[in-house]
């Protein structure tokens, strides 16, 4: 293949194309650049696997530290388990490349995307999406293409392309556009509460960027004489087919218009009609094309089986507007709302039911400390003071595997939640605790992310949390058949498991803090979009109405099992004096009050304990041990040498002066030794700091007012 380069330009930000130079065995491969930012992206594909009966993408994406100038820490130095940024990135590029392959796709294909080098201008994420698409379409796999994906900021009043780390972080949205030919098929933002109007405009603008980058990809596969492939579908089996839609129609339907039955009850009645079909097929001679069918692909009940029953429900939801639980199409399930569900040692609970779905979400408060370190990947951030963490067990839907640690789908829906939450999350300057939120997804029938959302901002306030405002959510989906279009408030399970899109939507009574679509179809008109967002906000400000039933405020109180912190500044110059030597001094503190101290660089100061008293007591010392010290302030110290001209008497930490013999009592003193001894608690004034910084100090002329008021301080009675 020979080498091309393509350039497009969006507000004098370039994204450039190169094919041709790298990984001639790839199927396809291409390097996308952005200022210094460079992602190399290939598809690879490889024969189907026997007996497979859904198509097997597999999208990794892949950091190397050395694109930021990094060497790996740990023993082994180089890159190991995948950070959860990585993760979330792989997801992103696989969510709007999905639903563009042919459905009966069976072959293996592989995406690959590796960061070579990275800026802090330019974000890789979104390079990786579009440079998906474009390995694709060298690849020559059939695919409903080209795609592309946008990022959108907000600074100021004014959008812009593509924002840099800096930008986005200063701004009020975060939004990733992907769109196809058939328009908009991937949304992920999150939002400073914007309105719902803001976030469409947001949309389109980034939708029409997207179309350029789809132009450009279009010219280079005509340059390089390549097609746009759509393959045709392997032929099904009619007879088959028509033999399990005969069977099952009307069965299916009288489960479908059933609306008291549950999930589990609709499931099971949906099983036996399918069994039925299945042990029928079984008794059938053995030269019926039927059961020849039937054997030769094993799975092949189950598929049209299901494809039978999709087209059941869509068409009665088009036809009759009515759902299968019986709901309107914009009618939220009946909710439930629970906090303080477990004893006060867990910092705060809050329990949110939606229909069958129902989720437990636990606050703990930590210490600063206790923050996240984010070392080894690519984010400019460091750390993360806010973490939320989702689990699905395999109870949750009735079913039993192993558990194992998190998957793909456990870590996108924590990061959904934890950015629809962060927007209304107190400052650090308030609130200085670490939070973590984890959402335990008892039950699931859709929807769990959004229930995820709720439950939290129920724990949130059931901890104490001052939240600016607290927020809701809810998953709108889709039937979309031609031109006729339906859409679905609150989608249940199989809803979105027979629809054509999954659209999360969070946020408070002021505006949006989070969104999330998917699509199973190629593209949605922005105006179908647009729809969806606004169905979805009676439905927030509904779910939201029952959450303030139950909680309407944050406590004003945290658990008495929570740390307390205390927060103070200091001078950075004085950071080494409060640590000490080997960390001697704040080593001191800590055994002396029973308090945690945690030091950041810009002199911020934060003291946590199980009670205010050890706290403020921790405190008290530092804040002695950094103020100025000037003449004729008054301390409690402890002698700590003697001499034969007077007494060095420690009255801060690390702060020493000199009680001259002289100074010792109003009567004359022969020996030091007649009045102190080392290790004398003692009321002392500092009498001067001389020009060496030397600070003499005296027990004389102390007014018993300024010798209570010392005592106090230093926590005597």
């Amino acid at each position: 293949m020979k080498e091309i380069s393509k350039s497009i330009s969006f507000d004098g930000r370039d994204i450039r194309l190169n094919v041709g130079l790298l990984a001639p065995q790839a199927g396809g491969a291409v390097l996308i650049q952005s200022g210094d930012t460079a992602v190399f992206v290939t598809a690879t594909r490889a024969q189907g696997r026997e007996g497979i009966d859904f198509l097997p993408l597999l999208v990794d994406y892949e950091e190397r530290l050395y694109a930021g100038g990094k060497i790996p820490g740990g023993f082994l130095r180089r890159e190991g388990r995948p950070p959860e940024k990585v993760t979330l990135t792989s997801r992103l590029i696989d969510r709007p490349l999905r639903p563009l392959f042919p459905h009966w796709l069976r072959d293996d294909i592989q995406i690959v995307a590796t960061t070579l080098s990275m800026d802090e201008q330019v974000p890789p994420d979104v390079l990786a999406v579009t440079g998906a698409s474009v390995a694709v379409l060298l690849a020559e796999l059939p695919f409903y293409g080209p795609m592309a994906a946008v990022r959108v900021g907000l600074v100021g009043d004014d959008f812009i392309i593509n924002p840099t780390y800096k930008e986005i972080k200063e701004g009020d949205l975060d939004l990733v556009v992907a769109g196809s030919p058939d328009g908009v098929i991937m949304v992920e933002a999150g939002a400073n509460q914007l309105p719902e109007q803001d976030i469409i405009e947001a949309i389109d603008f980034g939708y029409e960027a997207a179309c350029d980058l789809i132009k450009a990809q279009q010219e280079m596969i005509e340059e390089l004489g390549l097609k746009i492939v759509i393959d045709e579908p392997p032929p099904e089996d009619e007879v088959l087919e028509s033999f399990i839609r005969d069977r099952s129609t009307e069965k299916i339907q009288v489960v479908l218009k059933n609306h008291d039955l549950n999930k589990m009850e609709r499931d099971a009645a949906l099983d036996a009609i399918k069994d039925e079909i299945a042990q029928e097929i079984e008794t059938l001679p053995e030269e019926d094309p039927v059961l020849v069918a039937a054997t030769e692909n094993g799975k092949a009940v189950g598929n049209f089986f299901k494809n039978v029953t999709k087209k059941l429900m869509r068409k009665q939801i088009l036809d009759e507007g009515v759902r299968v639980d019986g709901r309107k199409l914009d009618e939220v399930r009946p909710i439930s709302c629970r906090v303080g569900l477990l004893p006060s040692r867990v910092h705060g609970t809050g329990l949110f039911q939606r229909g069958l779905t129902q989720v437990l979400s636990v606050v703990t408060l930590g210490t600063p400390g206790d923050a996240q370190e984010l070392a080894d990947d690519l984010n400019p951030e460091t750390e993360k003071r806010y973490l939320h963490h989702y689990n699905f067990p395999p109870f949750s839907v009735g079913e039993t595997k192993p558990m194992r640690s998190p998957g793909r789908r456990e870590i996108g829906h924590g990061a959904l939640a934890e950015r629809a939450l962060v927007p209304v999350l107190p400052p650090q300057e308030q609130f200085p605790y670490v939070i973590r939120v984890v959402s335990e997804v008892l039950s699931s029938n859709g929807s769990t992310s959004m229930g995820s959302v709720c439950g939290s901002t129920l724990s949130l306030m059931d901890a104490g949390v001052p939240i600016s405002k607290p927020v809701s959510g809810a998953a709108m989906g889709l039937i979309k058949e031609g031109d006729e279009v339906r859409i679905l408030t609150d989608i249940q399970g199989i809803e979105d498991f027979l629809g054509d899109m999954d659209f999360k939507v969070a946020g408070t009574d002021a505006g949006i803090t989070a969104l999330q679509m998917d699509m199973k179809i190629t593209g949605l008109s922005l105006e179908t979009v647009a729809k969806a967002i606004h169905q979805a906000k009676p439905a927030r400000l509904h779910i939201l109405e029952k959450m303030l039933a139950t909680i309407d405020q944050p406590r004003s109180e945290i658990s008495p099992y929570a740390p307390r912190l205390l927060t103070i500044k200091i001078d950075p110059d004085l950071i080494g004096m409060v640590i000490g030597p080997g960390g001697k001094t704040i080593k001191g503190i800590t055994e002396e009050t029973g308090a945690k101290i945690d030091i950041e660089d810009d002199g911020t100061v934060t003291v946590s304990a199980m009670d205010n008293v050890r706290a403020q007591r921790a405190i008290t010392i530092i804040q002695n041990m950094t103020r100025k010290i000037s003449a004729g302030d008054v301390y409690v110290g402890r002698v700590t040498r003697i001499i034969p001209i007077g007494a060095f008497v420690e009255f801060l930490p690390g702060k020493e002066g000199m009680v001259h013999i002289s100074q010792i009592a109003d009567y004359r003193v022969g020996k030091v030794e007649d009045e102190l001894s080392v290790g004398d608690r003692v009321i002392i004034k500092v009498r001067e700091i001389d020009n060496k910084g030397r600070i003499n100090l005296t027990r004389l002329n102390i007014h018993p007012d300024e010798a209570a008021a010392a005592k106090a301080a230093a926590g005597m009675q």
